[in-house]
């Protein structure tokens, strides 16, 4: 992949490294352009990862929220399989200008992050992806996994120019206000043995249908929380390869309709 890389310090112990060689060697192996971008989200530098699709024409661009474990290669993987399908992939390190030693760090880190800052670097994402990316064709959406999974859902209360909402195993919206103020279809992807999640579901989906809005969660039999990620390690359990490939199938066809 030819990219051009800023000077930044972002995830890059466990997961980002040994861990997840088979995610880097997969990007390395990409002859799609992805390249680190800065911008501004209030006083502070933002940097993100963007992945182009090879295409003549414009494209959609997806907000990506990257895990709890943060900005790792398996969630730029994603991006490049996001582009790999058509669309702009933008992937904001939301840990940008901190440091951490260790998975736990990285984790705590990112729980301590304030909601208005996150919603704030999720706009200025927004905001760059439909202004300053001319290759993109003005239609947006997010998806975001386990912690950014649950932020996909939240981030469809908050943005009303998102076309659509890709949650994978993340926790469904919990309150009436919020899903009256969603102005997008979301689309949950969901582990079933995952029940600290999958009990979020009836909830959001009552929330949903008395707000009139569209929720639609599918089940991965099987499958445990992260199957996104796990089923494309090398070591992948049977349960959370078919989980990711199914998923893969479903929202290969939800990406066509942005």
């Amino acid at each position: 992949m030819r990219s051009v890389v800023f000077a930044t310090v972002f995830f890059c112990v466990a997961l980002s490294a040994s861990a997840q060689d088979w995610a880097k060697a997969r990007l390395e192996k990409s002859s799609r352009h992805g390249e680190w971008v800065e911008f501004k989200s209030g006083e502070r530098t933002i940097k993100a990862f963007v992945v182009y699709p090879e295409r003549k024409d414009k494209a959609p661009v997806v907000l990506v929220i990257h895990e709890i474990f943060g900005l790792t290669d398996w969630v730029r993987g994603v991006c490049d399989q996001l582009a790999e399908n058509g669309v702009i992939a933008i992937a904001p390190d939301l840990l940008s200008g901190q440091t951490y030693a260790d998975i736990d760090g990285a984790r705590k880190a990112i729980s301590a992050l304030p909601k208005e800052q996150v919603k704030a670097d999720l706009d200025a994402t927004s905001e760059y992806a439909l202004t300053k990316i001319p290759a993109a064709n003005g239609s947006l959406a997010v998806c975001g996994f386990c912690w950014g999974g649950g932020w996909a859902f939240q981030y469809a209360s908050m943005n009303p120019k998102l076309k659509a909402a890709y949650s994978f195993y993340g926790t469904a919206v919990d309150n009436a206000e919020d899903a009256s103020k969603i102005a997008c279809p979301v689309y949950g992807f969901y582990g079933e043995n995952d029940a600290r999640v999958d009990a979020t579901i009836p909830k959001g989906e009552e929330l949903m249908k008395a707000a009139g809005k569209k929720y639609e969660p599918v089940t991965y039999k099987g499958a445990g929380h992260g199957f996104m990620r796990e089923g494309e390690m090398p070591t992948a359990n049977d349960a959370n390869k078919k989980a990711r490939d199914d998923a893969w199938v479903r929202w290969k066809t939800l990406l066509k309709q942005l």
